[in-house]
């Protein structure tokens, strides 16, 4: 037998669109499940270096939750590459400001760091409520599992 190794062009053509709903989902455990239909791993043709995950859109980004004291304990920073620069956000301040920025940062903890991580990043879009522009996508909803 030979191990399955999926080439780069074939990857492209079999792509789809998926809908998540994050409203009252644990951020991290969403997130998690976000990356790995990005990057994939949920398809029995999964090839570490080769992107042929799905598009994925988030909606209600606003709507996600946080356990514990997170809100609160939580810090995101921000540095303006000058001195004295660095800002720092509670993640109930930053929900607050730009709600999708919370997902897309999580997402991107998770992703690999390089030229493969940015072109897999490229396919998350995230919007702060439940109206999207990718309808002509006829986008799929994708059922994440919910917290144990």
């Amino acid at each position: 037998m030979k191990t399955f190794s999926m080439k780069t062009d074939a990857a492209v053509t079999d792509r789809k669109w998926q809908v998540v709903d994050v409203a009252g989902m644990t951020l991290g455990r969403a997130c998690s499940q976000i990356a790995h239909v990005l990057r994939g791993k949920n398809k029995p043709t999964f090839t570490p270096h080769v992107d042929h995950g799905d598009f994925v859109v988030v909606i209600n980004a606003a709507k996600v939750h946080l356990t514990g004291d997170k809100m609160n304990g939580k810090l995101y920073y921000k540095h303006s590459l000058h001195p004295g620069g660095l800002s720092t956000f509670t993640a109930a301040e930053m929900l607050q400001r730009n709600p999708k920025e919370v997902i897309e940062r999580a997402v991107w903890g998770m992703l690999p760091k390089g030229p493969l991580g940015r072109r897999i990043y490229k396919k998350l879009k995230v919007y702060a409520g439940d109206k999207h522009p990718h309808t002509a996508q006829t986008p799929a909803e994708l059922k994440l599992q919910p917290a144990r």
